[in-house]
């Protein structure tokens, strides 16, 4: 899979995640827990990969519909948090994208399989 397929896909799992049917609150101002770079991708693109890689088997998905899985933890709100898998790593496009290929190359200890 390209780089930029990838990236794609990330950036919409974030976008997903952060996003939910009901109106949100407007946004809490930037704390220092908070990841420094921005997200963006194309919604409709994620979805569509989320659904093709089964994301939605092992994690919860915000946005898409049908099962939701509990093996792995919820993506709602991953474009908020500084950290991912179980703390070990920079949230960041880059971090999560290379996570998503090949999770044990950033946490040895992930249980999360490749998706290439």
């Amino acid at each position: 899979m390209s780089r930029l397929v990838l990236f794609v896909l990330l950036a919409t799992l974030v976008i997903l995640a952060a996003c939910s049917k009901e109106s949100s609150p407007a946004p809490a101002p930037p704390s220092a827990n908070a990841p420094s770079t921005s997200f963006s991708g194309d919604a409709g693109r994620g979805k569509e990969l989320i659904t093709r890689h089964g994301c939605n088997v092992c994690h919860a998905v915000p946005g898409i519909d049908g099962f939701q899985g509990r093996l792995g933890p919820s993506l709602a709100g991953i474009a908020s948090r500084s950290q991912f898998s179980t703390g070990r790593i920079e949230n960041s496009p880059e971090n999560l994208a290379q996570f998503i290929r090949n999770p044990s190359a950033l946490n040895p200890q992930s249980t999360m399989p490749p998706v290439n």
